[in-house]
């Protein structure tokens, strides 16, 4: 606890000099991108003038400038330095812990073009996107950024606003994901049929029976629509 009083008083302190930073051209064209938080999360950092700032989740945070390469963000309560790999040349963000014990290259930047698996989601490049979220699963197949439950109210949110193409695309990436639950076939197979395609909705609603045999709706149409088969 003493130690975290200490280290407010000292970015307190640093606050009130940190209009004093200077950033040469050539440090804010390396430090400046983006900058890889999590599998499917970036912080983006920019510079207005001589003024560092960052682009978080949405928001626009300005940080406490320490010195050139060092900086702290309240909102996560961490300082962070800029540094660069000695062998591979990489660039990183390092958390830096209070006592400041040890370097780690904590998140990496990436290329100008580098795009999330969500934002690929955001601007319907559906193919990209998934190959993303399946580089997650396969890093982490219980990760947050994969879950079943949030992929199936996006498309449902798509489907209430009859946007049928995309409530699709969203619902065949939680198939292609969850490929053993019945519930993301319903989804599917109900998206289809609204869509008009009762081929592709019959299809997704056999599938759903197969894992869930007590499924009424995907029973119910699969028989009405029995006589047209073939």
């Amino acid at each position: 606890m003493k130690s975290r009083i200490l280290y407010l008083l000292l970015v307190t302190v640093v606050f009130n000099c940190s209009n004093s930073v200077e950033y040469s051209e050539e440090f804010k064209e390396e430090t400046e991108g983006s900058y890889l938080f999590n599998q499917d999360d970036v912080i983006e950092v920019y510079y207005e003038d001589n003024k560092l700032l960052l682009n978080w989740r949405g928001g626009k945070i300005e940080p406490v400038a320490i010195e050139q390469n060092e900086f702290f963000v309240a909102d996560m309560y961490k300082k962070f330095k800029f540094i660069q790999h000695p062998e591979t040349k990489q660039r990183y963000l390092s958390a830096i812990p209070e006592d400041d014990s040890e370097i780690t290259y904590d998140y990496l930047k990436v290329p100008a073009d580098y795009k999330t698996p969500s934002r690929h989601l955001e601007d319907g490049n559906y193919e990209k996107a998934l190959a993303g979220f399946l580089e997650i699963k396969k890093q982490d197949s219980t990760s947050v950024f994969i879950r079943e439950r949030d992929f199936n109210n996006m498309g449902y949110k798509y489907f209430r606003e009859q946007e049928l193409e995309k409530a699709i695309e969203v619902f065949k990436i939680n198939v292609a994901l969850h490929p053993s639950s019945a519930n993301v076939y319903d989804s599917l197979g109900q998206a289809y049929l609204v869509s008009g395609d009762s081929i592709q909705a019959y299809t997704n609603y056999k599938k759903s029976l197969e894992f869930n045999n007590s499924n009424k709706r995907a029973e119910k149409f699969i028989e009405a629509y029995k006589p047209k088969e073939d």
